[in-house]
């Protein structure tokens, strides 16, 4: 397994252009198989969730093409609507799968998915919604049975906003006949992705980014060829990076709408943040100040997966901070790491309370999750002497070689 060897002291300063976002292309991967036709996605990111998703796709039947960042994918082929248990049980998006496989075979047996392990994330909401267009669910022995024999359209209400439930339910709903509505829907940028994407392969959906979306079904869909959306969270943990060494930093190709949340976090910590159209800029303070309290929340509110990089800042501003996680119930698993570095963060259940201290000192952490191995990356750009941080390919799960992005910024950063 790899690691990432970091010596901290430097001072970010450069430019960096924001790439596809790994929660817009899962999703949209898993809805190619919605048409009989070739999809080509553009810019796709190289990272291993990705290549997992990839994988389950020939699995399944489809051919999958990648040359450099353009991904072919050709689902004519497939011919299975049970999924391969040991890739699903590798990534937490295998569950997209679901809701295309149920719309193109009206059956799909799935395995619990698997991922990082940031708390409970149960699919029971996946399910629920399913069930409330019509389809029998039997679960059995760690597998997921459904039967979408008698689908129809109709009107489904989620108890929570899941991002995940809720684009099942859309790619589902997309062949049925008539009007689907579903009421108290996530409202992510990466949902209104998967519309602009469906819509683009000929379907008819609207709502995305509102609490209720309307899937009007077709007969049938058409390939496309689509550029993702970019990937709000790379660019907040770049942010993040240069602001916890008293950096500089400019952005390109950054969905600047879609960070209102963040920026106004960082500004609360004293960065001078510069937005126009997709550009960002951030020139950081000589030390961070404490932001009051950061609570997590479904968008447009504060986005769970940022929390981790924003703790991690707070460890070295100058006063108090309150972190509240009110998504994931296990995001404080990169806490300990911190303390061994240095840092005073005191967990107490969903709250994390973090006094600023003047200095990091670098030693061996592991990354056990996606976002927090990033942001033990960023604790050690900032940290005195040499900072390790095992288990990198957690780290690979969502950063396409986050190494390289830090080392064009200036950082002292490399694999091992």
């Amino acid at each position: 397994m790899s690691s990432l060897r970091i010596r901290g002291g430097r001072r970010l300063d450069g430019e960096w252009t924001v790439g596809c976002a790994k929660n817009a292309v899962l999703p949209i991967m898993a809805a190619s198989i919605l048409s009989d036709d070739p999809t080509t996605l553009l810019d796709c990111p190289n990272l291993s969730d990705v290549k997992y998703m990839g994988d389950i796709l020939r699995t399944l039947g489809s051919e999958v093409e990648e040359r450099g960042h353009e991904m072919r994918i050709d689902p004519q082929g497939i011919s299975s609507f049970e999924m391969p248990d040991d890739l699903a049980k590798r990534i937490r998006s295998s569950i997209f799968m679901l809701g295309p496989l149920l719309s193109r075979f009206r059956k799909a047996t799935v395995t619990f998915p698997g991922g990082c392990e940031i708390g409970m994330r149960p699919i029971d909401l996946h399910l629920a919604g399913l069930r409330q267009l019509g389809v029998q669910v039997r679960e059995e022995g760690g597998m997921v049975y459904c039967d979408g024999s008698g689908m129809r359209c109709g009107s489904v209400h989620f108890d929570y906003p899941s991002v995940g439930a809720t684009e099942n339910a859309m790619m589902a709903a997309v062949t049925l006949r008539g009007k689907t509505y579903l009421h108290n829907v996530a409202r992510e940028p990466e949902i209104m992705d998967l519309q602009y994407f469906i819509n683009a392969m000929g379907g008819k959906v609207s709502g995305a980014g509102t609490n209720t979306i309307c899937v009007e079904g077709v007969t049938s869909l058409r390939g496309a060829v689509y550029r993702p959306m970019p990937d709000r969270i790379v660019a907040g943990t770049l942010l993040a990076a240069a602001a916890i060494t008293g950096g500089y930093i400019r952005l390109n190709n950054a969905p600047c709408k879609d960070m209102l949340a963040i920026f106004s976090k960082l500004q609360e910590m004293d960065c001078v943040i510069g937005e126009k159209n997709t550009v960002v800029t951030l020139h950081a303070p000589k030390r961070l100040r404490a932001f009051p309290q950061l609570q997590t929340q479904p968008h447009p509110g504060f986005p769970t997966d940022m929390q981790v990089q924003m703790l991690t800042l707070a460890t070295l501003a100058k006063g108090t901070s309150i972190v509240v996680e009110n998504v994931f119930e296990n995001r404080f698993t990169h806490a300990g790491d911190l303390n061994r570095m240095g840092a005073n963060v005191v967990v107490n259940g969903r709250m994390a309370i973090v006094q600023g201290v003047d200095a990091l000192y670098g030693t061996k952490v592991q990354a056990r999750d996606l976002r927090g191995g990033a942001a033990l990356a960023i604790a050690g750009l900032q940290a005195h002497g040499e900072t390790i941080v095992d288990q990198a390919h957690f780290i690979d799960r969502g950063y396409d070689h986050l190494e390289d992005m830090l080392s064009a910024l200036g950082a002292d950063i490399h694999r091992e």
